[in-house]
């Protein structure tokens, strides 16, 4: 390692350096401006902050994000925006007869994101036909499958006698939740997909189009949407009991302050005032998305990305996956304190463990088992 690569493995410039034998080999040593290792009273825990940074930069990160709401909301072009590429396939118009898909779809999409050499694996996971149905009764349960499906997955690498050292991580992180800029009250649709997903998954409202609503219009649609949670006892991210002390708190409650967050999306670029600028263009002017005083995109892309990514698939690893997963071996235990051909779990050739028989009735037909749904 020559002078300079020794100097990048920490924070600090080159001092000076100084010749030294080592054995019988002559080598470089640099001293770093506050490099404390003469000091005889340090002792170097803190570096442990660079290992774990050059680790991480090593392994690159993974954002799984689900978009959910109608068609037409700009659900694809909020993604777009919010990292800056085309992470999500806009929307075609298809045929007359495919218009409205017939039930709810789930479609998903990877990319690999680079930013001053961060590598990000993000997933775009997007659900047409939500609805758009004139009867979207249940219409959540394929949503709410396939959430349930991913922690099954994962729990199934886990369970795996030879797991992968890294297991891929395809559980869903996020659901932003596209509400309609109506500007009056929280439908029953919002309000039961809600109530039923945000048991399993971070759920991040936001009112799509939010540059139709005047400024008034916007104010009351949000304390209408808040008091609408509130009474029905939904709980949207950051949820208040995950608080780890005062000064999360303290941030939270600003956040929980702004929810629902009024967005606007645009991957379209224009002049205003020498300088480029994601917006859209109206006869009266130009709505700049990262202005703060036309739209709380900003609002929203900090808390996904720049402040509280890490808190979110913290939270979807600690509470709602290991929700799912205390279940699923609590109901594998009571099939097999009923069992007597399969007292245990056996493992089978490939290394998973292997669920017992079902039990029968006595005239040898089987007794159906459903795996439990991760709702509460």
């Amino acid at each position: 390692m020559d002078r300079w690569e020794f100097n990048d493995c920490f924070c600090g410039s080159v001092e000076s350096h100084r010749d030294v034998f080592v054995g019988k080999k002559l080598i470089p040593v640099l001293r770093v401006r506050g490099d404390k290792s003469h000091d005889s009273s340090y002792v170097g825990i803190d570096a442990i902050l660079e290992q774990m940074r050059r680790k991480a930069m090593k392994q690159g990160f993974e954002l799984n994000i689900m978009v959910v709401g109608q068609s037409g909301l700009g659900k694809s072009t909020l993604m777009n925006t919010l990292f800056k590429s085309k992470v999500s396939r806009k929307s075609v118009q298809p045929d007359p007869e495919e218009r409205i898909p017939k039930t709810v779809e789930i479609k998903s999409i990877s990319h690999d994101i680079e930013e001053k050499g961060v590598r990000m694996k993000l997933t775009v996971i997007d659900t047409p036909g939500f609805g758009d149905q004139i009867n979207n009764e249940n219409c959540w349960q394929p949503i709410m499958k396939f959430i349930n499906d991913q922690y099954e997955a994962y729990l199934q690498e886990e369970i795996n006698i030879d797991r992968k050292k890294r297991i891929p991580d395809s559980r869903v992180h996020c659901c932003i939740y596209f509400i309609p800029p109506t500007g009056h009250c929280l439908r029953p649709l919002d309000v039961e997909f809600m109530r039923r997903l945000s048991k399993v998954v971070n759920i991040v409202p936001v009112i799509a189009k939010a540059d139709t609503l005047t400024l008034e219009e916007r104010d009351f649609f949000k304390q209408t949407i808040r008091e609408g949670l509130r009474a029905n006892g939904i709980d949207v991210y950051p949820q208040k009991e995950f608080d780890e002390d005062a000064e999360d708190r303290l941030i939270n409650d600003k956040i929980r302050e702004m929810i629902p967050f009024a967005v606007v999306g645009s991957d379209q670029e224009y002049q205003v005032n020498g300088k480029r600028i994601l917006g859209r263009k109206t006869k009266w002017g130009t709505i700049e998305v990262e202005n703060i005083s036309h739209c709380e995109f900003a609002y929203l892309r900090d808390l996904l990305i720049r402040t509280h990514m890490q808190n979110i698939k913290d939270i979807t690893g600690s509470i709602h996956y290991e929700t799912y997963r205390v279940r699923r071996l609590n109901e594998s235990n009571h099939i097999n304190s009923h069992s007597t051909e399969h007292p245990v779990l056996q493992p089978k050739t490939n290394g998973q463990i292997e669920m017992p028989a079902a039990p029968t009735h006595s005239n040898g037909v089987a007794i159906q088992h459903q795996v439990m749904t991760h709702e509460m």
